[in-house]
């Protein structure tokens, strides 16, 4: 009979054990789980970054699109804009436009006569993505990266690039 007692008692302290163990598992799965939303939330604020247009003093290069969320098919309107106090020059007339996908496909780069081209501190031009890429397929929906590249007037490297959604 007292080994009964003690078989009885021995599985109640284990059914206590593991419910105390899956409260404690529960709060930490909980809590990871928190976090781990916290952090990609902070990824996607930086990664959807919404500041396109910012003047500064020196050189600097800012891609602004009307809205960062397209339909499929839709005309994407980019402005190339120097934001900065220095001229800029670019090794061709696209202005040294590419579409890629975030894995750094290109994706789209418009067909361009190569000729130096120069924006003047506050000066602008726009080009448009009819969402058809170099291999005359239609962009599927997704994330791409708009980005842009020339030279400032000591020879240095001005690049800038901002991310849009397509979407059905």
């Amino acid at each position: 009979m007292e080994n009964k007692t003690y078989c009885s008692k021995r599985l109640k302290n284990t059914e206590f054990i593991f419910k105390e163990l899956l409260a404690k598992s529960l709060v930490v799965f909980i809590a990871v789980g928190v976090a781990s939303g916290f952090a990609f939330g902070t990824y996607l604020i930086d990664f959807k970054n919404t500041s396109q247009l910012e003047f500064v003093e020196g050189s600097s290069l800012s891609i602004v699109t009307e809205k960062f969320d397209f339909k499929q098919d839709e005309l994407i309107q980019i402005r190339i804009v120097n934001s900065g106090t220095n001229e800029l020059t670019f090794s061709d007339s696209s202005y040294g436009l590419k579409i890629t996908g975030l894995a750094g496909i290109l994706m789209y780069s418009p067909t361009s006569a190569q000729v130096i081209s120069t924006l003047e501190p506050m000066d602008e031009v726009t080009l448009s993505w009819d969402q058809i890429k170099n291999d005359g397929d239609t962009a599927l929906e997704g994330v791409y990266k708009i980005s842009a590249k020339g030279l400032d007037l000591d020879g240095h490297i001005v690049e800038k690039s901002t991310t849009i959604t397509i979407w059905k």
